[in-house]
């Protein structure tokens, strides 16, 4: 079982930054393959980014060119970066684990809210 927690969500106007984070357990985090997922009130769970192992990224269409997602495996923790944020990226933030080594997974974290409101 691997544990995710994420943090670093809050209100932040418009236009604002803020980076999330995912801190994993494990002696394995270099070979999890992770992503960020978001869930908007009364709306369904949706992908926003996923790094590989081999740090590969994919980026929703919404967010591309506006957040980047990274790892840290010293630290054993994911990020995103979210720049230039809009109304629309209000939502609680998850954090996920999908692959272990080639093995599918699925492993989430508690998920941390985003605001984005003037």
């Amino acid at each position: 079982q691997v544990q995710l927690v994420e943090s670093g969500g809050g209100l932040v106007q418009p236009g604002g930054s803020l980076r999330l984070s995912c801190a994993a357990s494990g002696s394995m985090f270099s070979l999890y393959g992770m992503g960020w997922y978001r869930q908007a009130p009364g709306k369904q769970r949706e992908l926003v980014a996923r790094i590989t192992s081999s740090r590969s990224a994919t980026y929703a269409d919404s967010v591309k060119g506006r957040f980047t997602i990274s790892r840290d495996n010293d630290k054993k923790t994911m990020y995103l970066q979210m720049n230039s944020l809009k109304p629309e990226d209000t939502a609680v933030y998850y954090c996920n684990v999908f692959s272990m080594g080639g093995a599918s997974r699925d492993y989430w974290g508690q998920g941390t809210q985003v605001t984005v409101s003037s």
